[in-house]
């Protein structure tokens, strides 16, 4: 394999629509509301890219360096264990866009908290911080947390609540409480793509003593796990539009349709490599979700 080609296998572009989902929905509430600032919005993108993409790179070297990513492993070949890229080469890509992703974050939080008091910019500035930390020591280091079943909990909370809230909150430079529920519903579903990964590798990771919640439940309560996931998350989105009282924004809720479909499909696997292609439904649908919400709130906002 080429090093070009390998580079952009282990950055996994494919999930990139997922990590933006929080950024899109929590911006849509935004324009609302009436609080628009490009600038903010293509930072943040920017940002949560880079996140993403240096999460990536990180569980590629250390799920590799592990011995957890092997021969026996389901899903897409990852390329620190194939050998297509040297741990030294990984680690130092790890270096960069962590450096980058500080870059980033540190424009964010100087256009988007210059009105803000000093205490709440440098409350970004260690969140920032944190999210680099979160990405990395997902399966890198001697505590990766992502071993210890701790990986559903940091989802919830950066790809939810830290995502959804915190561009909202830059924007209007205000904290609004019900965008707590459109948070939970981006955070629950990145977390049942999670757990739709675990249940795919849960042979492998009980192997490699990787202990996932889906490792410590087992597969058949991992799909009761997943359900409620699914259900809370829709059902949340669901309350918010009531609280919104614009009727007509249940039509964002339309991808919805899938995820109910999805669940279905996955209360019927037997076979862990079939968990694949449910990944990307509900990685899809919930990028859709964001959309479809932002062209609804578009479409309603007031004169």
């Amino acid at each position: 394999m080429s090093q070009p080609k390998a580079w952009i296998n282990a950055m996994r572009l494919r999930t990139l629509p997922l990590s933006l989902s929080g950024i899109i929905m929590g911006s849509s509430v935004a324009f609302y509301h009436g609080y628009w600032d490009t600038l903010i919005f293509t930072l943040a993108i920017v940002t949560t890219i880079l996140f993403q993409i240096l999460s990536n790179l990180a569980n590629d070297l250390g799920d590799g360096l592990k011995g957890t990513d092997n021969k026996d492993r389901v899903g897409p070949e990852r390329m620190v264990q194939s050998g297509a890229i040297s741990p030294k080469q990984m680690k130092s890509a790890v270096i960069l866009t962590s450096v980058l992703s500080f870059i980033a974050a540190g424009s964010l939080i100087y256009f988007g908290a210059q009105n803000m008091p000093n205490s709440i910019a440098w409350f970004y500035v260690a969140l920032a911080i944190l999210c680099i930390l979160a990405a990395i020591t997902y399966t890198v280091g001697k505590r990766a947390y992502g071993y210890h079943g701790m990986g559903d909990l940091m989802v919830l909370i950066f790809f939810g609540f830290v995502s959804v809230l915190g561009v909202y909150s830059l924007y209007s430079k205000d904290f609004l409480l019900d965008m707590i529920l459109p948070a939970f519903t981006i955070g629950l579903l990145s977390t049942a793509v999670l757990n739709l990964n675990n249940m795919r590798d849960y042979t492998n990771d009980a192997k490699s003593g990787k202990n996932t919640l889906v490792v410590k439940m087992g597969p058949n309560l991992a799909k009761l796990y997943h359900a409620t996931l699914i259900i809370f998350a829709v059902s949340s989105l669901g309350i918010f539009i009531t609280l919104f009282k614009e009727p007509l924004l249940f039509v964002g809720m339309l991808p919805a349709i899938m995820l109910l479909l999805h669940l279905r499909k996955v209360m019927q696997i037997t076979e862990a490599k079939k968990f694949d292609p449910e990944l990307k439904i509900v990685a899809l649908s919930t990028f859709a979700l964001s959309i479809f919400m932002f062209a609804m709130l578009i479409y309603l906002k007031p004169a």
